[in-house]
Order: structure tokens, then sequence, then C-alpha cells
């Protein structure tokens, strides 16, 4: 593969792309960012365990976007990126990638104690066992990403971590142990998020219909439906995972996905 087989856009198509890119991921950062001042001015979101794991989901989207811009941006400055440097790279997006639906299970099983089983929602989420459970997040997170790093120390010479490849996982993890370990653990993380959220849903939606003040119960169900709709988006990745395995078709399609799929579900 050459570079012209990479990037198929004229000059000004890639500088047009990439300003949309970064201005987008500017933008939004820069919201998530009055976000964090808002939630580190008042010390009172920092002893709820429900703000404690949205500020942690906002964080999480940053970074995620300030990696996914960055690739993106790599892609036309420099085609080829070293092996290493690409890992690093590809790694900590995924990483960041699998725990935002795993953050939004956690905040919908938050709501679901508080509507719930509101006696015991102090004793159970405390801000120390939410930060517990953030650091969980992140080993779980981290799993799909050391198995494929771990693949490939076993399968490819040393000298593959010296060389410049397209910095996209399909090039950095290119075997089909790396595929078999993608689709499981995205099939895995999805089927029990979706499974958490649905459980959750019915058990408020079921908690509503009995309570005489529906009031918080009705905010908890419209909360956890947001989260659906968070998740459906974060699935798009996954659909166009499939659909980028062409370099050219990459190079057509790679900004709309970068768009929808990673920066608006942000």
């Amino acid at each position: 593969m050459n570079s012209t087989d990479w990037i198929v856009d004229s000059y000004e198509e890639a500088f047009a792309k990439n300003i949309v890119i970064v201005s987008l991921g500017l933008i939004i950062n820069f919201i998530n960012g009055m976000l964090m001042v808002t939630f580190f001015s008042n010390p009172m979101f920092s002893r709820d365990s429900r703000y404690i794991l949205y500020i942690h989901l906002v964080i999480n989207d940053m970074v995620y976007i300030c990696l996914s811009v960055t690739l993106h941006v790599l892609t036309y400055v420099s085609p080829f990126v070293n092996s290493s440097l690409c890992c690093v790279l590809v790694v900590l997006g995924s990483t960041t990638f699998m725990i935002t639906p795993l953050n939004l299970a956690g905040m919908a099983i938050e709501r679901f104690i508080a509507i719930c089983k509101p006696l015991h929602h102090s004793q159970i989420c405390t801000p120390r066992r939410t930060h517990i459970f953030i650091c969980l997040l992140w080993v779980i997170g981290a799993i799909r990403s050391i198995t494929d790093v771990i693949i490939s120390l076993l399968t490819q010479p040393v000298s593959f971590f010296r060389s410049f490849i397209p910095c996209y996982p399909n090039y950095l993890f290119p075997s089909k142990s790396h595929q078999y370990n993608t689709i499981a653990s995205q099939v895995i993380c999805m089927s029990l998020v979706w499974i958490i959220l649905i459980y959750t849903y019915c058990r408020v939606l079921f908690t509503a219909r009995k309570a005489d003040s529906k009031g918080s119960a009705n905010k908890a169900r419209s909360t956890i439906l947001l989260h659906g709709v968070q998740l459906l988006l974060c699935m798009l990745s996954y659909i166009t995972h499939f659909i980028l395995l062409s370099p050219l078709i990459y190079g057509e399609y790679f900004t709309c996905n970068i768009v929808i799929v990673k920066i608006v579900p942000s």
C-alpha cells in the first residue's frame, strides 16, 4: 500500500475536512470544559455519585475527542506513523471508547438505586465507592486493548514496532485473532450494557406507576432513555468499522465517521 491509496482527497478537500473536524472538536471540548469548571467549583457536586459519574463521562469524552481528532489529522499530515506511537494513541482511544457505554450503564444503575431503593442509596452510592467503580471501568475498558497488544507481541516481529504504518486499528492489529478479540469484546460489552439499561428502565417505569409522586421516577426514566440514545450512537461505530475496511472507502467516509460517530455522541 502506498500513500496515494490512503489519502485520496485534494489539498482543498483535506484542508476543509480538517478545519471542520478540529473546529467541532474544539467547540465540544470547550463546552465540556465549562461543565468541568462548574463541577469543580461547587464542592456539593463532588459528594454526589450521580455528578461524579457524569463528570467522568465528560472527561472521558474529552480525551476521546482529542485522540480521534489527532488521529484524523495525522492521516493527512503524516499518512504513515511509527507503529509504537500509533499503538499508544489507538490503545488510549480504544480504552476511552469502551468506557463510554460502561459509564452509561453505571449511571443507569445509580438512578435505579436512587429511585427503587432510596433508603439504601446513600449507603451504596458513596463518593469512595463511585471512585472505585470508575477505576474498575478503566481496568475493564483496557482489557481489549491490552489483549490486542499482547497478541501483537506474540505474533509480530520486533521490527514491526519500528515500522511506519497508517495509524488505524485495522493496520496496527491486522490478524484474525485481533478481529475476533474486537468482535467478542464489543458484543459482550454492548449486550451487558443493553441488558442493564433495559432492566433499570423497566424497574424505574414500574416504580413510577406505583409511586404517589412520580416526578423523580419520570426524570430517572427520561435519563435512562437518553443513555439508550447515546448508546445507539456509540453502536454506529461498530457498523462503520466494517464499512471502512477498504482504504479507498476509508478516504471517502472517514470524515463523516469522525463527525457522526465520534464527535456528535460526546
